[in-house]
């Protein structure tokens, strides 16, 4: 596959990474769970590290500065031509630019910002690391979902950004939107209205396929992380919504075929 072929379209999300205390004990935990090896990465935010299944490069983990008291969390990075342009385009539709646009070796230039709910997500403008290679890997990144208040006004927002198509079903008790890149879909906006923990906000939850969900999140409680939903049949699968023993939330998910 050449360059120019791997290369993803503006607005696919591409990479995911986590920011931690204790990166080594980060490390053992997805290590023993998803089966990754590590290997350095940029280390322009300080330690980095690459997570690797066969060779091949899946997610980010670095470690956060001591007296940086932040909560850990997964974040998504949507793909873009140009970061810049991008990170303007962020501040004029209301959010929020928090880090760069700022060179990431020869790897890339990336960005950290907030859209107007508050859910924090990443920009990557690729040049050596074109991001995740292995999709649908029990592993790696196969979903990232947007979970806020309402989906409209959110959803015009990463529209103005990247001009996503959008498919709505909003019902009395349903509020879901898939945005899709040349038809394809690519990620999910779920309003969940006040059931939203006024506690945590706005927020973007990826899911990682594993081989067996039930199984998997026996391993996540014998690892030190925590169950949070229990394994359920759901639309796409058997998901099951977990977190590492630092708190950073994710789903795991065994896709139906």
């Amino acid at each position: 596959m050449t360059e120019a072929a791997a290369r993803h379209m503006p607005g696919t999300p591409c990479w995911v990474s986590l920011m931690v205390h204790q990166l080594p004990t980060t490390q053992e935990f997805y290590g023993a769970l998803f089966g990754w090896e590590f290997r350095p990465g940029p280390q322009q935010l300080g330690p980095y590290v690459r997570a690797l299944l066969d060779g091949r490069e899946v997610a980010g983990i670095g470690q956060l500065p001591p007296d940086r008291h932040l909560p850990t969390a997964w974040t998504p990075y949507l793909a873009t031509d140009d970061a810049g342009a991008s990170a303007q385009a962020i501040t004029s539709h209301g959010g929020t630019v928090a880090v760069g646009p700022l060179d990431a070796g020869e790897a890339g230039r990336m960005a950290i910002a907030a859209d107007p709910s508050g859910a924090v997500f990443g920009l990557w403008q690729a040049a050596a690391h074109l991001g995740a290679t292995t999709p649908g890997a029990p592993g790696t990144p196969v979903w990232n979902e947007l979970v806020t208040r309402e989906t409209s006004g959110i959803v015009k927002f990463y529209q103005a950004l990247f001009g996503y198509d959008a498919e709505a079903v909003v019902s009395a008790d349903f509020d879901y939107t898939t945005l899709l890149l040349d038809k394809k879909p690519v990620a999910s906006v779920h309003g969940v209205g006040h059931s939203l923990p006024r506690n945590r906000g706005a927020r973007w939850m990826t899911y990682f396929e594993v081989t067996d969900t039930d199984e998997a999140a026996r391993l996540v409680t014998d690892l030190g992380g925590h169950v949070l939903q229990a394994p359920r049949e759901g639309a796409n699968g058997r998901a099951a919504v977990v977190s590492d023993p630092e708190g950073a939330v994710f789903t795991i998910v065994t896709s139906q075929r």
